[in-house]
């Protein structure tokens, strides 16, 4: 499994704290990598965060202005999940791998 975290500078403290227990993850077998909101200015990137399940499916993640969680939306729609994972393989090739980030 793969992670990508598109993330503003410097790390807010919840994203710092993301950051600080990402080793679980990684010991649960995913690769991380994060990319600075700076450095993704020439990629087209969706709005909302997403999980691309499969090759066909997206779930969603919708937000409120204030950050708090609204709900989820599976997405089947072939044009937005090839979207959304181009996008994602755009972020991945500039991110840098979780051991390799130095959070600011």
């Amino acid at each position: 499994m793969r992670r990508a975290r598109v993330v503003s500078e410097p790390l807010s403290e919840y994203t710092r704290f993301e950051h600080d227990v990402t080793f679980r993850n990684i010991a649960a077998g995913e690769e991380v990598r994060w990319l600075a909101r700076r450095r993704a200015g020439g990629l087209a990137l969706p709005p909302n965060d997403f999980w691309l399940v499969d090759d066909g499916v997206l779930l969603v993640h919708h937000f409120s202005g204030e950050g708090d969680f609204v709900d989820d939306e599976i997405v089947t729609a072939p044009g937005t999940v090839e979207l959304c994972r181009s996008a994602f393989e755009a972020v991945w090739r500039l991110a840098v791998p979780h051991p390799e980030y130095e959070p600011s």
